[in-house]
């Protein structure tokens, strides 16, 4: 597996595919976080904006491939094995991106509540960020690997569905992302730091059940 997580590391470097969705996430970050703003507003705000980064991450690494190599390489290790390792790399690269955003969003940052009246302690809250950061490039996860192959084939509908999801997944209540984003700015409003353990484990969960449809579909479906 690991041969495979280089393999696709690889191509996704090479392939350059990953400076969109980075300069996006760097222009979310420009526009909406300030130095000096609330902590845990910015930090809310840092997370929810990865998820769809994250999501058309997803769609980049499943389709880096031409087809003829990925066929080859679905012969030598198994359809399922080849695409699961493409949306680990890309549930890694979200990762990797959401916490350095994290760790200077919450250098940068005012340790203060939302009405600046209360202290906000700055290692409690970074570690609060990081968790939302990682419920949110989870349900990405998620979310690309159920609207881009083999569940859709036409970039048409592919695409469309993949944004629809996305914001759907940040705004509907009972989303896990929602709900971690949610407790940061409602933390903000009372200076407390809220720690979304329990949107981290059900977004875990639902990409855990995403991944596994997506592979075992990839398995049954030529591209």
């Amino acid at each position: 597996m690991t041969a495979l997580l280089r393999y696709q590391a690889a191509l996704l470097v090479r392939s350059q595919r990953w400076l969109p969705p980075f300069l996006l996430y760097v222009v979310f970050l420009g526009i909406g976080v300030q130095g000096g703003q609330p902590i845990l507003d910015s930090l809310g705000y840092t997370a929810a904006a990865l998820l769809p980064v994250t999501a058309w991450l997803v769609r980049i690494c499943v389709t880096n491939e031409p087809p003829a190599a990925r066929s080859c390489v679905s012969a030598a290790v198994g359809p399922g094995r080849a695409h699961l390792a493409a949306l680990l790399v890309a549930l890694g690269t979200a990762v990797a991106l959401g916490v350095v955003a994290t760790v200077v969003v919450t250098l940068i940052s005012n340790p203060a509540s939302a009405d600046l009246q209360t202290r906000v302690p700055r290692l409690p809250a970074g570690a609060a960020g990081l968790l939302a950061v990682l419920a949110c490039a989870l349900l990405g996860t998620a979310v690309g690997a159920l609207t881009t192959w083999p569940l859709l084939r036409s970039t048409g509908r592919a695409i469309p569905a993949m944004l629809l999801a996305a914001l759907l997944s940040v705004v509907v209540t009972g989303s896990p992302a929602q709900a971690a984003v949610s407790g940061l700015v409602t933390g903000s409003n009372s200076g407390r730091v809220p720690m979304p353990v329990l949107p981290l484990a059900a977004a875990a969960l639902l990409t855990a059940a995403a991944i596994a449809v997506a592979c075992a579909l990839t398995s049954r479906r030529s591209p």
